[in-house]
């Protein structure tokens, strides 16, 4: 047991961690997605943030193990992947830093809104599993369960604090922070297409 810990942590690279849990909380964007939990929450829905956070957790990592075998079973180079990954997380970005809508969304009822809509699509969908997967061309899986656990421990702090941020930081507040980090996933998924892009022609 403890030198699986020593193993995990021989593996385990905390500024690369740090860089795809910033990555990831802003694909999910917790704090700009405030206004739809605000809104489920008026049309009748109980929100249990640790229920939503637990979702989200086992969501992220089933898809983290088997992320690769999929690559497998579709026979992709992760490269191209992660490369066709980044161009979905800029468009993700985009949305947030222009205001505009380009991934269309379906509501699916309040009945189960911590597991539906909350955990997926809106925390651990389709735009953070692109995300994990192209990070894992550099990032270990170590490296990218420890950015996961951070990024839901700090989803459910932000849930158990819907009310407050929505009454202390006002819509302005809120606005910028959605702009903040759409910049840095901009920034983020060209590194991603362009770092994979050459590596995909030096390998050719």
């Amino acid at each position: 047991m403890l030198d699986a810990i020593r193993e995990f942590i021989g593996v385990l690279h905390w500024g690369d961690a740090f860089a795809a849990f910033v990555l990831l909380i802003a694909i999910i964007d917790p704090i700009g997605n405030i206004p739809i939990v605000v809104q489920l929450q008026d049309k009748g829905a109980k929100i249990h943030p640790w229920r939503a956070a637990l979702y989200s957790f086992l969501i992220f990592l089933i898809f983290l193990l088997v992320g690769d075998l999929m690559l497998v079973i579709f026979q992709l180079d992760i490269r191209y992947f992660a490369i066709a990954g980044g161009a979905v997380i800029m468009l993700l970005a985009l949305e947030m830093v222009l205001d505009v809508t380009i991934f269309k969304t379906t509501e699916l009822g309040n009945e189960s809104s911590d597991l539906i809509p909350l955990a997926f699509p809106l925390y651990a969908g389709p735009g953070s599993f692109t995300a994990m997967l192209s990070m894992h061309v550099n990032y270990s899986i170590a490296t990218l369960f420890v950015s996961v656990v951070i990024c839901v421990i700090t989803l459910y702090i932000i849930l158990r604090c819907t009310n407050w941020l929505k009454i202390h930081l006002g819509p302005i507040a809120l606005y910028i922070v959605r702009k903040f980090f759409g910049v840095i996933a901009f920034a983020i998924s060209i590194q991603i297409i362009l770092t994979n892009f050459f590596s995909c022609l030096h390998g050719a």
